[in-house]
């Protein structure tokens, strides 16, 4: 299978982000990194969560602590080939075909497919990208040239993955509450403390972390960024260690641990004030890239669902030819494509903050933070749902490890929790209205975008207008209340702006692709507005089941 070539979507997206000659290069290279998902990758995953699992090798033949992670030699190959292929690499560096940088639209296309078979792989890159943006944006010129040109390797140089070490036992989300220090001993930083969940320890050759310096201030505001690399330049472990990997219910091939800093030598990133905040900027990316992962399962979910229900042969037909799963079929495809149009919209707007600092303003930082937010928490949820509904489609088979659908599952429910859950998520979007009154810019952005779509649509933005309005009273009756009633409706605002903006990139969609994309907005809007839901004369998913699955039904 190709997922890129499975993918007419994601084909109809890039084009409306990448100029005419990016394209035409990009859609090479995907095809061909699609391919490779499709195959290769796909079954040394299945390997990697069976049966090759990483395992820590705590003490060499002599009793020394080397804390040396084992992967699988299939793993070591993903990494060469995602690497090679300028995942990370290209955002930072010249394309050499193309004579310019990438962008992050090219390198989440990749992610994207990737994703839909290997999403356990894809923490690894996404903790790699961070630790490149941290380091380009923030590291003073002599840890830049040391460390950024393995950081962003496309196999010019050595690899050094990245990692992103902030979870200790006592914080969790609570990062003000982290107790991990840094001693400056004889002019060295050195880190002493525990980091509880720290995903691709042993495998990164740089870790980007947390610490508090001898006489700061408690809170997140006392939090400085630390550059540690896992080993010293004469290949010793750098005064780190394992204490163990953890047992995950999914995602198994990615290394998580307990790692234990015993005076790491690590060197300050930036202004040593603001480590807290530079790392939530990584902290966003990442929760881009978890965007990322969940429209991969959907996708993958979806492609499952839909090839066995063309193919399994019960009560005298095939599964796709009864209306029920038809239905069920379309609605998947509906919101699938329109949750990776939103969230691809959001990576081009993220593209933009990482520009040039000058030209962006407060509030496109606003409408980017929330947009995170929003879709980050949205497409998480709907990677469970989409690998639930893969596995009913499959009946008993979708329960059997066989299958690529249980794995899907396990995968998928960690991205609920990756990056903030949807109460911290929440949370952020009540503390962006409070700061920056971002609900106002967000009712402008949408209300001029529904005036701007062709008169044909109008007809279709009726539930949205409604949607509009039940915003608008909600938010006046949350003003007015206390902060227990604000953070309990936070969600619920959240949902509402969720459902709002994908049905707006719905109808825009429909507005530049055809008929086609016309029929997945109206599926889309009935289903996120409970239009028709207990009486559906129109059928629309019946009358248009072959157009939008892309091929004909088989016959019995």
């Amino acid at each position: 299978m190709n997922f890129y070539n499975e993918d007419p979507n994601l084909k109809f997206i890039l084009k409306q982000y990448l100029d005419e000659s990016f394209f035409e290069w990009a859609d090479k290279e995907l095809d061909q990194f699609g391919e490779l998902c499709g195959t290769e990758i796909d079954e040394r995953a299945a390997h990697t969560d069976r049966e090759g699992q990483p395992k820590l090798i705590k003490y060499d033949q002599m009793g020394n602590d080397i804390s040396h992670v084992w992967v699988n030699e299939g793993y070591k190959k993903t990494v060469e080939q995602t690497y090679h292929a300028g995942i990370v690499g290209y955002v930072h560096k010249e394309i050499p075909e193309l004579g310019h940088k990438g962008n992050y639209i090219y390198s989440y296309a990749q992610g994207y497919l990737l994703s839909q078979t290997e999403p356990g792989f894809y923490c690894p890159v996404t903790l790699t990208m961070a630790t490149a943006y941290l380091i380009d944006h923030y590291a003073d010129e002599e840890l830049k040239s040391k460390y950024l040109p393995h950081v962003v390797s496309t196999g010019d140089v050595e690899l050094f993955e990245g990692a992103t070490f902030l979870t200790e036992r006592q914080g969790g989300s609570d990062v003000g509450a982290n107790e991990v220090k840094a001693v400056l001993e004889n002019g060295q930083y050195r880190i002493y403390g525990e980091k509880y969940f720290a995903s691709n320890a042993g495998q990164c050759g740089v870790a980007m972390v947390l610490a508090r310096m001898e006489g700061a201030p408690p809170g997140t505001k006392g939090l400085s960024l630390f550059l540690v690399p896992w080993r010293k330049d004469n290949g010793e472990l750098n005064h780190l260690e394992i204490r163990r990997l953890k047992d995950k219910l999914g995602v198994r091939a990615v290394p998580s641990a307990e790692v234990v800093f015993n005076g790491a030598e690590a060197f300050v990133v930036g202004d040593s004030s603001r480590g807290f905040y530079y790392m939530m900027e990584a902290l966003n990316l990442s929760r881009v890239c978890n965007a990322i992962a969940s429209i991969g399962i959907m996708q993958r979910a979806f492609l499952e669902a839909k090839k066995y229900a063309f193919t399994r042969h019960t009560f005298g037909q095939y599964l796709a030819e009864f209306p029920m799963i038809k239905e069920s079929l379309v609605k998947l495809a509906a919101k699938q494509e329109v949750e990776t149009s939103a969230v691809f919209s959001l990576v081009a707007m993220f593209d933009q903050m990482v520009g040039d600092d000058s030209a962006i303003s407060e509030k496109d930082r606003a409408m980017n933070r929330l947009l995170i937010a929003l879709l980050k928490m949205e497409s998480a949820e709907q990677a469970i749902h989409f690998s639930h509904e893969a596995i009913e489609m499959h009946g008993g088979n979708g329960y059997i490890e066989d299958f690529v659908t249980p794995r899907l599952l396990r995968d998928a429910q960690v991205l609920t929790v990756w990056e903030g859950t949807a109460n911290i998520l929440g949370l952020e979007v009540f503390r962006l209205i409070k700061k920056y009154k971002v609900h106002e810019w967000f009712l402008q952005t949408v209300l001029k975008e529904l005036e701007a779509l062709p008169e044909t649509l109008v007809k279709h933005t009726e539930p949205i207008y409604k949607g509009i309005e039940s915003l608008k009273e909600l938010l006046v009756f949350l003003s007015k209340g206390d902060v227990d009633i604000q953070t309990y409706h936070s969600k619920r605002v959240a949902k509402l702006m969720t459902k709002i903006y994908e049905s707006v990139v719905a109808l825009k969609d429909a507005a530049i692709g055809g008929d086609r994309k016309l029929i997945i907005a109206r599926v889309f809007l009935n289903q996120t507005w409970g239009l028709n839901e207990y009486m559906d004369e129109e059928l629309i998913s019946l009358k248009h089941f072959e157009e939008i699955m892309g091929c004909k039904v088989p016959v019995s």
